[in-house]
């Protein structure tokens, strides 16, 4: 894939996951009916609401910015999870927050080439790091 379509595509998938989170986390914040009612049959109360509401447009923000992707990337990742585990405690259908976590981890792999290398242990990168050796002198 050539650089130009892979930042196409990185942008197009965080767009789609900027759709789904945003839309999500700005009907938890106006206190949209569905929202609430949606979040009583989990026990969360109605302030409770709007702290989850923050809580999901922030790394979604993150993640959107370049520079801080990665770390939306994380807090996307954590959120995900626990979204995974409510459904699983109160027996419900997983397959949406995985299928949303599944979209979150593939965007981040097309778009930070860099956190992908990491994470599948490759040494070699596109930047040079600094070779610094046991006494901290740099070479």
């Amino acid at each position: 894939m050539t650089k130009k379509t892979r930042n196409i595509v990185g942008w197009v998938l965080a767009g789609l996951l900027g759709i789904a989170f945003l839309g999500s986390g700005f009907m938890k914040l106006s206190g949209n009916p569905e929202a609430l009612k949606g979040a009583a049959s989990f026990g969360v109360s109605a302030g409770n609401v709007m702290i989850l509401g923050i809580v999901e447009v922030l790394p979604i923000l993150l993640f959107l910015y370049p520079r801080t992707g990665v770390v939306g990337f994380g807090l996307l990742s954590a959120y995900m999870g626990g979204a995974i585990a409510t459904h699983l405690q109160h027996s419900l259908p997983i397959t949406a927050p995985i299928v949303l976590e599944c979209l979150v981890w593939i965007t981040a792999a097309v778009r930070f080439p860099e956190l992908t290398s990491r994470l599948m242990g490759n040494t070699t990168s596109t930047t040079r790091s600094t070779d610094v050796t046991l006494t901290g002198a740099i070479r």
